[in-house]
């Protein structure tokens, strides 16, 4: 498996896989269109035996210091359990890390997230319309991430999201 930034050449196969992966295209048009508004800052594939069989996307957010959304990330069925989406979310947040970004939020699964260090409570302190269990955050310089006063809001593009 070769972890690697996205090129323009895996635009096709990663809105497929994002389809595939989703109850609708809902997500793999979200990527799309991060892509051209310019609020895709980190956009990883995984690729095996010449494919494309994971994909996760890192994205600009409105906050009080810089920060990035983490989201989507997929896994194509046949490479799952595999811990490709595992390694594609370390590598993001290394490659977020090294680009000078203070934290990262995700939406999503606590069980699964806090595997690499986010928290709802490291993200309680901020007001989003997703404030709640499922927000969490990670502040990638190892201070506390300074939330107040502090609203944190998604890409543009997140907003047609049902």
């Amino acid at each position: 498996m070769i972890l690697r930034p996205e090129t323009p050449s895996d635009f096709p196969a990663v809105h497929r896989l994002h389809a595939a992966c989703f109850e609708t295209g809902a997500e793999a048009d979200l990527v799309d269109r991060l892509r051209d508004d310019g609020d895709a800052v980190i956009s990883l594939v995984a690729e095996i035996e010449g494919a494309v069989a994971g994909h996760v996307m890192f994205s600009r957010m409105r906050a009080p210091f810089p920060a990035l959304g983490l989201a989507p990330v997929s896994v194509a069925a046949p490479w799952r359990r595999r811990a490709i989406a595992a390694r594609l979310i370390e590598a993001g947040l290394d490659r977020a890390r090294e680009g000078g970004w203070r934290g990262v939020f995700v939406l999503g699964d606590p069980a699964y997230y806090s595997r690499f260090g986010f928290s709802a409570e490291a993200a309680a302190g901020f007001e989003s319309p997703y404030a709640g269990r499922y927000l969490m955050a990670l502040s990638l310089d190892g201070e506390a991430l300074p939330a107040a006063p502090g609203r944190v809001d998604y890409a543009p593009a997140f907003d047609g999201l049902a």
